[in-house]
């Protein structure tokens, strides 16, 4: 596995000049996930912060009654991390879980925060990606408020069609805040027009 990819996606989101970009990669380790293993399970601090090559991942919380929950899908081109538990250093309310086999590239909280340090831009870089998160974070929020059941699977099969192909039904309904029945009603209804 060659880290092209990982080095490709640290100069498209802040044009990272080339020496530096390889200098930030050359810290990144190989990382395989089979399909069903987890990579962060909830009790666990998050230690991994990992770009994702290939495959899909979920993550997931219990509510109250024990049901899981889907809060977010990760495809390739990704970074996968629980930012809550990996910066504040606590354990994680979520679980992380490959739904297909993966493969990556990761560095720890360790040797992300020494390059933090040591390279300016690697700074701006870890600095826009949580900018990016949080806006992600907040227009999903917002979706779940201001959009119906119907606007909010569009949005997902327009912006993310692959997950259809690698997620059970039951996980896009309960990331999308319905019952697996009013998800298959939508896409009957979707259908039949």
């Amino acid at each position: 596995m060659s880290k092209e990819r990982l080095i490709e996606f640290l100069r498209n989101e802040n044009h990272i000049p080339t020496v530096v970009r390889t200098a930030i990669a050359d810290n990144f380790n190989s990382r395989i996930i089979s399909k069903n293993q987890f990579l962060l399970t909830e009790g666990k601090i998050s230690n991994e912060y990992l770009f994702m090559e290939k495959g899909y991942l979920r993550a997931f919380a219990h509510d109250t009654e024990g049901n899981e929950v889907t809060t977010n899908f990760y495809c390739p081109g990704r970074v996968i991390f629980e930012v809550s538990s990996f910066f504040n250093r606590t354990r994680s309310k979520e679980n992380i879980q490959a739904l297909t086999d993966c493969e990556g590239w990761y560095i720890t909280y360790e040797q992300l925060n020494s390059l933090f340090h040591a390279l300016p831009e690697f700074r701006e870089f870890g600095r826009a990606m949580l900018v990016n998160g949080f806006t992600e974070l907040k227009a999903r929020m917002l979706s779940l408020i201001t959009e119906t059941a119907e606007e909010r699977y569009q949005h997902l099969l327009k912006t993310s069609p692959e997950i259809f192909q690698h997620a059970p039904l039951k996980n896009i309904a309960s990331y999308l805040g319905i019952t697996d029945t009013s998800l298959s009603r939508i896409r009957k209804d979707l259908a039949r027009k």
